[in-house]
Parts: structure tokens; C-alpha cells; sequence
């Protein structure tokens, strides 16, 4: 260890002499309350340390010992299913060890080290084995839903398991076996957050994430290892997206970062979470969530590394081969505190107050997401998606302008949308997914019509809006019948397929095969009407088929494991059409 003193506070940055032999980013006991930092800058014999704790009363003079030692994560089982803070301390845990107020430089154990846990061995798991970084040793039933490999570390430098204890129960702690060169195996390792973890190779994107969110899986799809944003004003529902998307999407494990959120969203996030069910599996959805609280009135500098700690754990088990979904809520507040953290060590700002280093900093974070070859050769992915909280709804500021340049997945919510209640309040109009073409073979297999009725809906939708510029200035009785009619079906699209409702038991959510099914009935419904109102039918008596409002209430009416339903409902409207194109045949 290596001792210094504090010579300058301001707000959570600390400086401090002596420190000359540290690292950069080693983690530091500051002051006589031992609060948790982290050196970020060395220049000259001063270094600059980022404290994670509320640093009020802290003196000059103080000491600080640094360990030497990066800021780590303790990866491991039991993560699952845990409430962290930015810098991985459990926060039930220590809520049971003070009450509901945290002492300074209070710590624990991030994973619970008296917990056994049963380990059954890979198959060929033996003493004398070849091993390497990320061969799986054994096997561990974390919970239900989710089955841990134990692996060997990145770290580990031995090429021979030299001793192996086999099956058995294990705490975390307990050496399960050494290497040729005296090192030693355990159930869990520390990684440095700020490092990314390696893999063997990165695949290209060819399977969607599906979310059960028609907007989002037809016409913006996000892949699995994939990155996204969600931008939008106060009020216009990204939380509550995000909630769906966690809730529903097919990934194997969801880690919920809430990172400088209002005290009273979070509250919601933990004590709804435990609550809901895994619409895969029927048990608890937080078997395979890890949620990171660290709400606004945290210390800022905890909020700044919390996305660190959260694309790490996402990382961790992506190596084990499975598919990771993170929600980032928000990375405006993340990156509200490197502004502050910036402004304290008195940088220059570049716009809007933001530090030069902001575009930097949200490339480390979505250049971590992708999907992978494993060191073990498992394919896995992490698919990244992050809240934009830009003030005012703008999306013209530096945090939103420059997430657009690291994301190729743009779901832009709707201020419009969401004061009329339309729910995703995604907008059709300036969203847009780069990764249609890379999942089009994942559609094809499922139903081949999808490129095309996803860009046909789409136009028409785009000609709906230039047409509601022209209603507004003369009226929609102006229009000629043909155009009347995309006004008509436009509204089919958004009421009955854009429009979804969470407190609907059916409409909540919509597997892939419904959604092209709905979408498709809808645009045959517009090319059917463009027939008959070229054999001289008035738009009214398309208006006056029950089948339109069929098709709008598919949505409700029908329930995932009755897609059958649709075709009788595909079947009403050939009857119906086929009377009116004989009427007008005549």
C-alpha cells in the first residue's frame, strides 16, 4: 500500500501528495473515513482522486492509502437477482447492516461469501488438463433461470490445472483448483470495471432482439448485440419502454442500470421488478435481472462509473454464452456528472458545458455491446440500450448528437405521441433501425413478406404526414378519395399496430408471427379499398365494412396462441370486398 495526503477538496474531487507510485484509476481509502476513490489523474506529484462518497467534513491533511489496484468488480455467483449501487455494493445488504441511511466508507462483501454453492463439473474437467482464459471448468445453478459457468480467468496465466477439487459445494472464497504456476481457482475473480473483457471474435448481427413492441420489432428491430436509444423529453414514456423491453425481450439476463433517475422512478423500478413474471419461464423476472440503483441524489461520481460496472456484469455472462440486454437510464445524467466532475477539475468546457472527452466516453460504452465468439467459443451478445434525457425534448444537444454517432438504432419519442396517449410514443417519422437488412434473413425464414410490407407501411405512413399538412389547411373533404384513404388506413396502423397497451393482458405483448400477420391484413385492407374506389365505389362504403374494425381490435381480440383467429377474420374481408367489387363490376 501507498500512503499520501490530502491537499485540496473540491466537492467530490480531492487531491492529494505522495501518491506518485500509483496507478492510474487505482482505488483509494480517502480521508479518516476511509470513503471509497479512485485515482483519475497523476500530474507531478499531485494525484486526482474521484471520491464515490459524500465527502462533507473531510479535511486537508487527511491521509489516503491506495491499494494499487484498479476498481474491480467481483464476479461471481449470486450477482443475479442483486440491487447494487454504482460500485457494486449491495445495497439490501447494507440497508440491513445501518438502516436506511448509509454510514461513510461503509462496505460489504459485493456477493454473499458463506453462501454454499454446488458445483458440477464440465465434462472432461480433470487434474493435468490443458486449460486456457475462459475455458469452463463446472457448472453452477445460480438461479432457475439461470445456469453459471465457472470459468477460468482472463487473468490467469497457467496452462495446466495442476490440482482440481471436483463436485462439491463451494463459497466463493474456496479454491477449487491451481494451476501449474501455484495459481489459484475459485468460484469467482475481480475484473477491472473500465476494461473491457476479452473475446475471441466479434461476429457480425443476424438475429433480432425481440421485444414483443410491434413498433419496435417491425419497423425500428434492434439485433442482439445490437445498440440503441431512446430519446425523449420529460414524460414521454422511456422509462416505461425500457420496462417493456426488459420485461418481454427474449434475452437471457437484463441488467437495469438506473443512473441519475429521480429517487421515486427508481422506487418503482425495485419494488415492481420483484413483483412481475417471467413470461418465459413463470418464475420471478428478477432470476435473471441485476438492477444498479444509483438515483440523482447520489454522489455524482458513483453515477459516472455505475455504466462501467453494469457493461462489465453484461460482459461477464455474454462470456458464458448468453445473450444480454442492458437499459441505461439515463446517459444524459451520466453524462451531466462528467460535467460536474469535469468543471471541478476546472477543464475547459467544450459545448454546452460538456467536457471535450464526452464523445470518447460514449464510445467506450456502446463500442462494448456486439455480439461475440467467446474465449470458449460460445456465441453471445450484449445489446445495449440507453435513455437520452434531453432538456427541453431537443434533440439537437451535444448528448443525444453525439449517441447518434455510436448507435445505428434510433427509437425518437414523440412529445405528440405521448400527450395523446399513444404508448410506445415512438415516432415513425424520425426513428430508424440500421440493422433491417443484417436481420432480414431471420425475418425471411419467419414470413417473407416482411421487407416489403414494413417499407410499403412505412411510405404510407410518410405520405399520411404530408397529406395532414394539406388537411390542415383545407380540410380533409378537399382530398380526392384516394388520398382520403391513406388518412383512413394510416389510422388502422396507429390504433391497431403501433399503439399497445401494458394494462392489456393480450395486447401487452405480440410474438413476431402476430405482428406480420396484423400488418399485413392491414396493408391487403388498403390495396383492396384502392381497387374498389377505382371501380367507382364512394371511400365511404369502405368505411362502412365491419371488417376495418375487426382488423383495429385484432390486437386485443386475439391472443398469441390463437393466430388462427386471423385468418377468419382475413377471410371477412375477401367476403366483404368481393360483394363490393361486384356491385361496382356491373
Amino acid at each position: 500500500m501507498i500512503t499520501g495526503k490530502i491537499t485540496r477538496i473540491s466537492g467530490p474531487i480531492v487531491y492529494a501528495e505522495g501518491l506518485e507510485g500509483c496507478g492510474l484509476y487505482d482505488v483509494v481509502d480517502v480521508g479518516n473515513k476511509k470513503l471509497i476513490g479512485e485515482i483519475i489523474r497523476q500530474n507531478k506529484g499531485s494525484a486526482t482522486i474521484q471520491v464515490y462518497e459524500d465527502d462533507t467534513g473531510m479535511h486537508i491533511g487527511e491521509e489516503v492509502v491506495s491499494y494499487e489496484r484498479p476498481l474491480s468488480l467481483r464476479l461471481g455467483p449470486g450477482l443475479v437477482g442483486t440491487i447494487y449501487d454504482g460500485i457494486q455494493r449491495p445495497l439490501e445488504t447494507m440497508f440491513n447492516q445501518s438502516g436506511a441511511f448509509l454510514h461513510p466508507g461503509q462496505r460489504t462483501e459485493p456477493i454473499d461469501v458463506t453462501k454454499q454453492w454446488k458445483l458440477e463439473p464440465a465434462d472432461g474437467t480433470k487434474e493435468g488438463m490443458a486449460i486456457a482464459p475462459g475455458i469452463v471448468l463446472g457448472y453452477v445453478q445460480e438461479t432457475a433461470s439461470i445456469r453459471h459457468a465457472i470459468m477460468v480467468p482472463p487473468t490467469v496465466r497457467g496452462r495446466v490445472l495442476k490440482t482440481w477439487k471436483g463436485a462439491g459445494s463451494y463459497t466463493v472464497d474456496d479454491v477449487i483448483g491451481t494451476t501449474e504456476l501455484d495459481e489459484d481457482i475459485k468460484l469467482s475473480h475481480y475484473w477491472p470495471l473500465r476494461r473491457p473483457r476479452p473475446f475471441a471474435k466479434k461476429l457480425t448481427v443476424s438475429e433480432p432482439l425481440i421485444t414483443g413492441q410491434r413498433v419496435i420489432d417491425v419497423f425500428f428491430p434492434l439485433s442482439k448485440g445490437g445498440t440503441a436509444a431512446i430519446p425523449g423529453g420529460f414524460g414521454t414514456g422511456k422509462t416505461m419502454t425500457q420496462h417493456a423491453i426488459a420485461k418481454w425481450c427474449d434475452a437471457d439476463l437484463i441488467v437495469y442500470i438506473g443512473c441519475g433517475e429521480r429517487g421515486n422512478e427508481m422506487t418503482d423500478v425495485l419494488t415492481e421488478f420483484p413483483t412481475l413474471i417471467d413470461p418465459r419461464t413463470g418464475r420471478s423476472l428478477m432470476e435473471r435481472t441485476i438492477l444498479i440503483a444509483n438515483t440523482s441524489n447520489m454522489p455524482v461520481a458513483a453515477r459516472e462509473v455505475s455504466l462501467y460496472s453494469g457493461i462489465t456484469l453484461a460482459e461477464y455472462y455474454r462470456d458464458m454464452g448468453m445473450h444480454v440486454a442492458i437499459m441505461a437510464d439515463s446517459t444524459s445524467r451520466w453524462a451531466e456528472a462528467l460535467r460536474e466532475l469535469s468543471g471541478r477539475m476546472e477543464e475547459m468546457p467544450a459545448e454546452e458545458g460538456f467536457p471535450a472527452y464526452l464523445p470518447t466516453r460514449l464510445a467506450e460504452f456502446y463500442e462494448r455491446a456486439g455480439r461475440v465468439t467467446s474465449l470458449n467459443g460460445q456465441e453471445g451478445s450484449v445489446s445495449v440500450i440507453g435513455a437520452v434525457s434531453p432538456p427541453g425534448g431537443d434533440f439537437s444537444e451535444p448528448v443525444t448528437q453525439h449517441t447518434k454517432r455510436f448507435i445505428r438504432c434510433f427509437w425518437a419519442l414523440d412529445r405528440e405521441l405521448a400527450n395523446a396517449r399513444h404508448y410506445p410514443a415512438i415516432g415513425w417519422i424520425d426513428s430508424y433501425s440500421e440493422y433491417a437488412d443484417e436481420i432480414r434473413e431471420w425475418w425471411d425464414k419467419l414470413d417473407g413478406r416482411w421487407a416489403q410490407v414494413r417499407l410499403s407501411a412505412l411510405e404510407l405512413l410518410k405520405k399520411e404526414q404530408r397529406l395532414q399538412q394539406i388537411v390542415r389547411l383545407i380540410g380533409p373533404d378537399a382530398l380526392p378519395d384516394t388520398e382520403r384513404l391513406v388518412l383512413t388506413v394510416a389510422d388502422m396502423i396507429k390504433n391497431g399496430f403501433l399503439q399497445q397497451s401494458a394494462f392489456d393482458a393480450v395486447d401487452v405483448y405480440s410474438v413476431p408471427e402476430k405482428q406480420i400477420q396484423v400488418l399485413l391484413l392491414m396493408m391487403q385492407f388498403y390495396e383492396r379499398s384502392l381497387a374498389v374506389i377505382k371501380l367507382g365505389a364512394p371511400l365511404l362504403k369502405v368505411h362502412e365494412l365491419p371488417v376495418r374494425e375487426e382488423i383495429v381490435r385484432i390486437k386485443s381480440t386475439v391472443p398469441n396462441d390463437k393466430l388462427e383467429q386471423i385468418k377468419d377474420v382475413e377471410n371477412h374481408l375477401d367476403e366483404q370486398f368481393g360483394a363490393l367489387e361486384r356491385m361496382y363490376r356491373r
